[in-house]
């Protein structure tokens, strides 16, 4: 009889968690990386300022101070002070929201004494509902660029959601928006090999 209990509830067990697992689809991230190229000659980068789709210019200055920060918490990359970009762009009279040609972006790379470029875009960042439960979600697309050629040797687009099965079946609170966006870029910069 004790055995039979034990058996009904690790199967019960099992079925939670596979029915929770198979709802996390909210949170996705797709990536490509350019299998020629050995990133290890990458040693700093620069963050450039983020692209709003969606909106407003708040979640992207966030987006790119978060994609910073796990950067270097990463080790992936050292990080040139977002100061010195910021006036860099000012003093080579370089609009932040337009396109950067190559030949561009080969001088800020010497200026900057950098290898590459992390540009971004955020697509979406906006308050869901389900039920009575309010939970933000994002999506954006991280990218990196080679000073020299220009040419996009890794790219990931990701999903966020604060929405989560198990917080709203044991009344948990959701992901507040800083959390949703800090946990899509590290998902997304794992994706760097």
């Amino acid at each position: 009889m004790k055995q039979k209990k034990i058996v009904g509830l690790l199967l019960i067990f099992v079925l939670t968690s596979i029915f929770l697992s198979a709802c996390g689809g909210r949170n996705q991230t797709k990536s490509f990386m350019r299998e020629e190229v050995n990133l290890s000659y990458i040693q700093r980068v620069a963050v450039l300022p983020f692209e709003n789709l969606g909106g407003g210019a708040g979640p992207a200055q966030r987006t790119r101070e978060i994609t910073m920060t796990q950067l270097l918490a990463s080790g992936l990359f050292d990080v040139v002070d977002k100061g010195r970009v910021d006036s860099t762009l000012r003093t080579e009279a370089i609009d932040a929201n337009a396109p950067i040609d190559a030949p561009t972006l080969r001088r800020l790379g010497q200026r900057l004494d950098v290898q590459g470029f992390i540009l971004g875009s955020v697509e979406q960042v906006s308050d869901a509902r389900t039920g009575g439960a309010v939970y933000p979600e994002i999506s954006l697309t991280l990218r990196l660029v080679d000073a020299e050629s220009g040419s996009v040797l890794w790219q990931s687009s990701g999903r966020g959601s604060g929405y989560s099965l198990a917080d709203r079946l044991f009344g948990f609170a959701p992901k507040n928006s800083f959390q949703v966006t800090l946990d899509t870029v590290s998902r997304m910069l794992a994706t760097i090999r």
